[in-house]
């Protein structure tokens, strides 16, 4: 939020209250003050206040209160004097505060902006208005990421980001929750999907770099209207759920290249028990251990190709040969057979989505 807006607020508040106010941000620097010297210092007092778990809290000269929403601490006031009313006082203030904070979000805030469109907060016929008052391309190609990460204790995977692309006037970076961000890319005339993936290979190996952490990014369909964001947002939301479920071992996972998985996520769940019921009787799935189980994995790998299976899994060629016989005796299936092969891949699909509904 620009720092103009909370300065006119507090030099507002010193002239109806005629006392002195800090702004903190939520490690207790001071950006917006009446006592100009202070700004740009981290006030100690509220550090401290930050640290403990009051809400609101007194000392001899001052008051602090904590400004926060949906429990996340954004910033801390502080007002100096000894009032008799000073806690109503500061709620007043920190009211002041929050309605400062949308006022500028709503008016000024790109991120914002873009953050609503994504939500689909904003009526489709407004978004052009707005956008042009905000100087955002409209009519531009565009792409979501949608990255997840694991916790972090340090810092948030959002800054590694925006460091990454801080072209703030192109590329959106959204903080979601503490897990979750979105990367709204605009992309060049010439950028291709090698040039997508690339970038999120990117984000991915800096974020294992620098915060050690593990991260899948969901990949959405390319729009051409900012109006047409929301829909790729949804789309990479539904590809990182996709994925997860049916490609667990993959970190990068595009909308648009989902496969049969895409079908069977979107199949009601007792049409899948049937087909299940139908392929694999009496549960044989359960029977088949985890040793088998790679094999089968690893025959599909290498498109139904024994020698090769059997070079990779480095078991003699027989001994392969043994192994799928042996699940051919449990299921009734053998997956030499392109026909059989294709029905227990999809079974087994479906058998993972089934686990997941369950989950």
């Amino acid at each position: 939020m620009a720092v103009k807006v909370f300065q006119t607020l507090v030099f507002r508040i010193k002239e109806i209250l005629d006392c002195d106010v800090d702004i903190t941000d939520s490690y207790g620097l001071v950006f917006a003050s009446t006592r100009m010297g202070a700004i740009g210092d981290y006030n100690d007092e509220a550090v401290d206040f930050i640290n403990s778990n009051e809400f609101y809290a007194e000392s001899e000269n001052a008051t602090f209160m904590k400004v926060t929403k949906r429990a996340n601490l954004d910033y801390v006031a502080v007002v100096y004097g000894t009032g008799q009313q000073r806690k109503t006082a500061m709620e007043l203030i920190c009211l002041s505060i929050e309605n400062a904070k949308l006022y500028y979000e709503e008016k000024f805030d790109k991120n914002s902006f873009m953050k609503n469109v994504l939500l689909g907060n904003i009526l489709p016929g407004d978004i052009s208005l707005r956008a042009r008052d905000l100087k955002v391309k409209d009519d531009v190609r565009r792409i979501i990421y949608y990255i997840h990460t694991e916790k972090s204790k340090d810092i948030h995977a959002y800054n590694i980001i925006q460091s990454l692309f801080p072209n703030d006037s192109k590329d959106f970076v959204i903080l979601v929750d503490a897990q979750n961000n979105v990367l709204v890319k605009e992309l060049k005339e010439k950028e291709d999907y090698d040039d997508i993936y690339r970038n999120a290979r990117i984000i991915i190996d800096t974020l294992s770099t620098e915060l050690m952490v593990k991260a899948s990014i969901g990949i959405g369909s390319e729009v051409k209207q900012l109006r047409d964001i929301a829909r790729s947002y949804k789309d990479a939301q539904t590809a990182l759920t996709i994925g997860k479920i049916f490609e667990s071992d993959k970190s990068i996972i595009d909308y648009n290249h989902l496969g049969i998985g895409r079908l069977i996520y979107q199949l009601p769940t007792t049409l899948c028990k049937l087909f299940l019921n139908e392929v694999l009787k009496d549960n044989v799935y359960e029977h088949i251990d985890q040793e088998t189980m790679l094999t089968i994995q690893k025959f599909f790998e290498n498109n139904l190709n024994v020698s090769e299976t059997s070079r990779q899994l480095f078991v003699h060629r027989n001994t392969l040969v043994y192994r799928l016989d042996k699940i051919q005796k449990i299921t009734g299936m053998d997956l030499r057979n392109f026909d059989d092969a294709i029905h227990f891949k999809v079974a087994m699909m479906v058998k993972r989505y089934l686990d997941s509904t369950n989950n």
